[in-house]
């Protein structure tokens, strides 16, 4: 096997790799801000399309989440922004996308939110992120993350209370 071949054939298996290891992961950030299951797979289809053409060198495994993190993200709002349907997918299908029952009425809830809100609450409650990982990952400062997490708590406690309200009339 010439050399050439050798180093397409490891690229391949990384690129497999790391679609099976990053891609329920991001499909669960793509549709929390899109909130339609065949926009949020075609965004992380072309999140990895990019991860591929652009080939970029990680430092390690964190640095390369965190690169696909904001690529998906970033896709996600460039459509979200475009979209011009309103239709959302059934929210039973929560399931099939990796999202625990227990996880289910706050993810609900977060999908809700405006965009900026429900990717540092998604980050942070769905996907375990300490709110310094999420500054890294957004490009964000420290101080704005815990602000947004913050501002994004108050918004889902008005809408619980709203809800409580609602069942409680």
């Amino acid at each position: 096997m010439c050399a050439i071949t050798a180093h397409y054939n490891d690229e391949l298996r990384h690129v497999e790799y790391a679609v099976e290891k990053y891609s329920q992961m991001l499909f669960r950030i793509c549709y929390s801000i899109l909130c339609n299951k065949a926009d949020a797979e075609d965004a992380v289809q072309e999140t990895f399309l990019k991860y591929m053409t652009k080939a970029p060198l990680f430092k390690d495994s964190d640095h390369e989440k965190a690169w696909l993190i904001k690529v998906a993200t970033n896709i996600s709002k460039n459509m979200s922004r475009f979209n011009t349907r309103n239709a959302t997918e059934n929210l039973d299908e929560l399931r099939q996308i990796g999202i625990k029952d227990s996880d289910r009425d706050i993810f609900m809830l977060i999908i809700q939110l405006p965009v900026k809100y429900k990717t540092v609450l998604n980050l942070y409650y769905i996907e375990g992120y300490r709110a310094n990982e999420i500054a890294q990952i957004t490009n964000t400062s420290p101080a704005t993350i815990r602000k947004r997490l913050q501002y994004g708590r108050k918004l889902l406690k008005l809408e619980l209370e709203r809800t409580d309200d609602f069942i409680d009339d």
